[in-house]
């Protein structure tokens, strides 16, 4: 789990390096636009947000407030089914570092030590209802429309058309305080969940949220607001998934 939630951060950052790196990110989206990934997946959520725009009398800031939170909602039940599976393997850590402490002096090139390590883990899993893979495919059933809804956004000609608030949502922030709400909610969002990191880990906790504010300043403030309303939705389901879950798990341990 700790691997593949790198994964996602380093797929986030890669996401933020091409959109300023790449022209080609910033070509207009349309139904013509070829390609399985442009015709199936970002042309849809760019048809989405002109059609909830519409609804709203023509505001896109609105329409990406508004999908971003719709995306979260429909993507829910994947996210909990995965903080479910991590916090079980949580609960596992002590008795999977027992494992590896007694199999630690075994060569690693003894392949009969690390089938019996691999069968005491998959036996100690069905002890106790665990599936070390079941977090996997909710992950990797969100990135794809995430990433489909960002380049959505940056790819709606319609959107950099428009104004929302104090900011066009074709141009960077004039004020530069979307980018660092971006930046403040993406490092609080990681915080919440720290203590399932390890010090690695942690490092991109850091570097993440200055990613996002660098970016912020010369990207669409489209983006910025995308950011700031997914961090926002995340840090709320965390609190109430996540954080809360560990607080009542520690009152009972102490009672």
């Amino acid at each position: 789990m700790k691997k593949i939630s790198l994964l996602i951060m380093l797929l986030s950052i890669i996401m933020i390096l091409s959109a300023c790196g790449s022209s080609g990110n910033s070509v207009p989206i349309t139904a013509e636009t070829e390609g399985i990934w442009n015709h199936f997946f970002v042309y849809p959520l760019s048809w989405l947000i002109i059609q909830v725009a519409e609804f709203f009398y023509g505001s896109y800031g609105l329409s990406i407030i508004v999908v971003t939170i719709a995306l979260r909602l429909l993507l829910l039940p994947l996210m909990l089914k995965q903080q479910k599976s991590s916090r079980a393997m949580q609960e596992l850590r002590p008795e999977m570092e027992a494992l590896q402490q007694k199999y630690k002096d075994a060569s690693s090139k003894d392949p009969k030590k690390q089938q019996e390590m691999q069968k005491e883990l998959m036996t100690l899993y069905k002890s106790q209802g665990v599936n070390p893979m079941a977090g996997c495919l909710p992950l990797f059933v969100q990135l794809p429309v995430l990433m489909a809804f960002y380049f959505a956004i940056m790819r709606t000609e319609e959107i950099a058309r428009h104004t929302f608030l104090w900011f066009d949502l074709g141009q960077p922030d004039p004020l530069y305080l979307l980018p660092f709400i971006a930046g403040a909610t993406t490092f609080l969002q990681m915080k919440l969940t720290s203590a399932q990191l390890n010090d690695q880990m942690k490092i991109i906790m850091y570097i993440m949220p200055v990613m996002i504010i660098v970016a912020g300043l010369s990207l669409p403030s489209a983006l910025s607001l995308y950011w700031v309303v997914g961090n926002v939705f995340m840090i709320i389901q965390t609190y109430f998934t996540v954080t809360r879950a560990e607080k009542k798990t520690s009152l009972i341990s102490r009672s």
